[in-house]
């Protein structure tokens, strides 16, 4: 018995779905350390449109990406319902401004497509697959690629 709920919890993961651009994304929910209101943040100068400063997390000065910016997808407007998703990759501590937070999606690793093949690089790195629901498609991030675009880009 117990081994056969170790054998579905492997197959199993849990995704937080949120949306940036418009367009619905998530996260691995063993990525994302909390999820803050949004605070203006203290900008930095000669950083790229999508970084949009640092913000100061219990004396932890982290980076705040525009998630939909950063995708290509247009800034994110201003609206007192966006959230920063505060995240870890790689031992770095970053901010994701992206447009609400929906819900917790628990989904078998069989349910999470291959990211199509577009003829685009950026977007086979930036989406590790798609996942379908009801009749729509969530993203799965790449916070690898969100940290990598920045080195680029400075």
């Amino acid at each position: 018995m117990a081994e056969a709920a170790e054998v579905r919890n492997d197959s199993q993961f849990e995704f937080i779905t949120f949306s940036a651009g418009g367009q619905s994304f998530c996260l691995e929910i063993t990525q994302i350390r909390e999820i803050r209101r949004w605070t203006p943040v203290t900008a930095l100068p000669h950083t790229p449109k999508d970084v949009l400063g640092v913000m100061n997390l219990r004396g932890a000065v982290i980076p705040i990406f525009d998630l939909a910016a950063r995708f290509g997808l247009g800034a994110t407007p201003a609206n007192e319902r966006n959230v920063v998703i505060v995240a870890a990759v790689g031992g770095t501590t970053i901010g994701l401004l992206v447009e609400s937070v929906s819900e917790i999606l628990s989904v078998e690793k069989s349910a999470i497509q291959e990211t199509p093949d577009i003829k685009s690089d950026a977007t086979k790195h930036s989406i590790l697959g798609m996942i379908s629901v009801d009749e729509s498609m969530v993203r799965v991030v790449n916070l690898d690629a969100v940290l990598d675009a920045g080195k680029g880009a400075s």
